[in-house]
């Protein structure tokens, strides 16, 4: 286990000392060319590949551009035999393409610039030689760009089966054997100096003859200004004066609009015056008017107030007054009861007695015995009419409980109006209505309480007054002095009663 693990890392080991010592990386202006194993070589430019090691060599190949001076070295003669001696600059490369690499692999394989510069320039300054002898001095001169591009034309045929491309090719330097570049200058010169000095006094001319134009065109120029500025002047004095007049109109209806508007702001002022002085006296009277009011109701409030104090003392001494007489009355009218009860058991005993003896004495005769008859009967019936007149006094307990009732009953009534503070009644006859609406609550109320204890308070109070009236007559002595009483009491609860009413 151990012997293969040691040979699987000496293999990796190995590959990789391969694969570092097969890599390899061209830069952009070299060509790697990698040959041995393959039938065509294989190109790097600016990529990155593999060698295998002792199969495969690589060889490099310069592909960036080149400058190469190029000079004749001494005069050849031009199409009008005269010598020249030109230095001119070509820029070549190689060719990129599958064709142009494969030529140039044969002829600079592994060179360097100078070597390749040496290798082109004689083909170079023999093309461009051909072309000086097919081109005259002056058209020479004239158009260098032209000669330039004819050499570049006719050099490009035989660098073509070497590989190279010419960029560009440009002269730099002519010059002739017996100088007459500088005498073709010198004719050109003179022509150009005759042509320069009519061009000067034609020059002069048109300037000069410009300069009047200009100073005529200057001076209708300033006169028609001046015209115009005195027009304009004019037209402004015109316009001011214009403006004068329409402000100065403007004003005096200013003024007057403003002694009107003074006038009428004036008059505003006074009415407004007058208008608030009657308005005050009016807020016045009307404050008066509220004060007298207030004072009147403080007033009314303050004896009312007084007067419901002591009607309420008054009441409730009645009333204590009353709870008295009434527990009396009852007190007096069960003992009346059980004397009316206990005087009825003896009278019927004495008349059961009685019978009793007239039928046991027949013989002290017949008259005897209805004359003690009739007394018993006559007795038994007063005890009778007394058991009747406890009953009526009953009827006065109940008589006192209801008038003890009736004015709390109106109180109850008028009880939401003491909790308005004024009451404002317009047209006639509402004081009345608002009277007959109470008094017909009250008496509703009153009948309400007779129904639900199955009485009738008129009907009773009525009879109460007959039996009271029927006793004082038969003078019954022993209740004169409490029916007085009690018939007082009655008359007071129905003045204060009728008080209420009036009151409400």
């Amino acid at each position: 286990m151990e012997t293969t693990i040691i040979l699987c890392i000496v293999a990796a080991v190995f590959l990789f000392i391969i694969f570092v010592t097969s890599y390899v990386k061209a830069p952009p202006d070299v060509a790697y060319i990698i040959s041995g194993m393959r039938k065509t070589p294989k190109v790097l430019i600016g990529k990155a590949g593999l060698k295998i090691p002792f199969f495969e060599r690589m060889d490099k190949l310069l592909v960036r551009q080149i400058s190469i001076d190029i000079k004749t070295g001494d005069f050849v003669p031009t199409l009008d035999f005269i010598g020249v001696n030109i230095d001119a600059v070509a820029k070549v490369r190689v060719m990129t393409d599958q064709e142009g690499i494969q030529k140039a692999m044969k002829n600079f394989l592994n060179m360097k610039e100078e070597q390749i510069t040496e290798a082109l320039v004689d083909s170079l300054q023999g093309n461009m030689r051909e072309i000086i002898g097919t081109v005259t001095l002056k058209d020479l001169c004239n158009d260098r760009k032209v000669f330039g591009d004819q050499v570049q034309e006719k050099a490009q045929k035989d660098m073509n089966s070497l590989g190279i491309e010419i960029i560009s090719c440009n002269i730099q330097h002519v010059t002739d054997q017996n100088d007459l570049i500088p005498a073709l200058g010198q004719d050109n010169m003179a022509a150009i100096q005759k042509n320069a000095s009519i061009a000067k006094a034609n020059a002069d001319r048109d300037v000069a003859i410009a300069q009047a134009e200009a100073k005529k065109e200057a001076n209708d120029a300033h006169v028609k200004a001046e015209q115009e500025i005195a027009i304009k002047q004019n037209e402004l004095a015109i316009k001011k004066a214009e403006l004068k007049k329409v402000e100065d109109t403007k004003k005096a209806e200013a003024d007057a609009a403003y002694k009107i508007q003074e006038e009428e702001q004036r008059k505003s002022i006074e009415v407004s015056t007058a208008n608030a002085n009657i308005a005050k006296q009016e807020r016045e009277i009307e404050l008066k008017t509220k004060e007298a009011e207030v004072q009147e109701q403080a007033l009314n409030a303050t004896i009312r107030k007084q007067a419901d104090a002591k009607k309420y003392e008054q009441q409730q001494m009645a009333d204590v007054d009353l709870y008295k007489r009434q527990k009396e009355a009852e007190a007096r009218k069960y003992e009346a009861a059980q004397e009316a009860e206990a005087k009825k058991l003896q009278a019927d005993a004495i008349k059961y007695a009685m019978e009793q003896e007239a039928a046991g004495i027949a013989a002290k005769g017949r008259a005897e015995a209805e004359a003690i008859q009739a007394k018993a009967e006559a007795e038994a019936a007063g005890i009778d009419k007394k058991a009747e007149a406890m009953q009526k006094y009953g009827e006065a307990a109940i008589i006192e409980m209801l008038c003890k009732m009736y004015p709390q009953v109106a109180e109850a009534v008028a009880a939401p109006l003491a909790n308005i503070d004024k009451i404002t009644m317009y047209g006639s006859g509402n004081t009345a209505k608002m009277t007959e609406d109470v008094t017909t609550s009250f008496k509703q109320i009153i009948d309400g309480i007779g129904d639900s204890l199955g009485i009738n308070p008129s009907v009773l109070v009525s009879s109460f007054a007959g039996v009271k009236l029927a006793e004082a007559k038969k003078g019954i002595e022993a209740n004169k002095e409490d029916s007085t009483k009690e018939a007082d009491v009655s008359n007071d609860i129905v003045a204060d009663e009728d008080d209420d009413y009036s009151e409400v």
